[in-house]
């Protein structure tokens, strides 16, 4: 087995410029902190703040954990996509209710993934919490250097 890099600095480097306009670095230092709560709160921090530029952070962060980061190192995380619904103008009682149901029901599947990932891949749950809290450390380390002064 040979040195594989896994260019957790170069990625963490690109996130940042890719934000530094839009003022949500400070959510670098967010997410350093929460994934010691571990991968389903980090992974469900988007949905939170999906209608803001901090919700598209996270989601890009995760999206670069799991599809750049572990993939290549065959830890397969699940990533499933969960596409909440917002309310249309009008709807229904029963509308509302069918409506909140099946985001519930999207959230409910990815989390279980997530939990049972770790039941089924504890050493992997380890290990990607572990290149987790690197990259998030990249990320502030890039964002201390790169946000604007204002």
């Amino acid at each position: 087995m040979s040195w594989q890099p896994y260019s957790l600095d170069r990625i963490a480097q690109k996130l940042v410029i890719k934000y530094r306009d839009r003022e949500v670095l400070n959510e670098s230092h967010k997410m350093r902190m929460t994934v010691a709560y571990g991968l389903e709160r980090f992974w469900g921090e988007h949905l939170r703040l999906r209608k803001e530029a901090e919700g598209q952070y996270w989601k890009d962060v995760w999206a670069a954990l799991v599809n750049q980061i572990l993939q290549p190192a065959n830890i397969l995380l699940p990533n499933d996509p969960v596409n909440i619904e917002e309310p249309p103008r009008q709807e229904t009682k029963e509308q509302k209710a069918a409506r909140e149901a099946r985001n519930t029901e999207q959230i409910k599947n990815m989390a279980n993934k997530l939990w049972e990932f770790a039941d089924e891949h504890p050493d992997d749950q380890r290990i990607a919490l572990a290149v987790l809290t690197q990259l998030c450390d990249c990320l502030v380390w890039w964002t201390q250097r790169y946000k604007p002064k204002n």
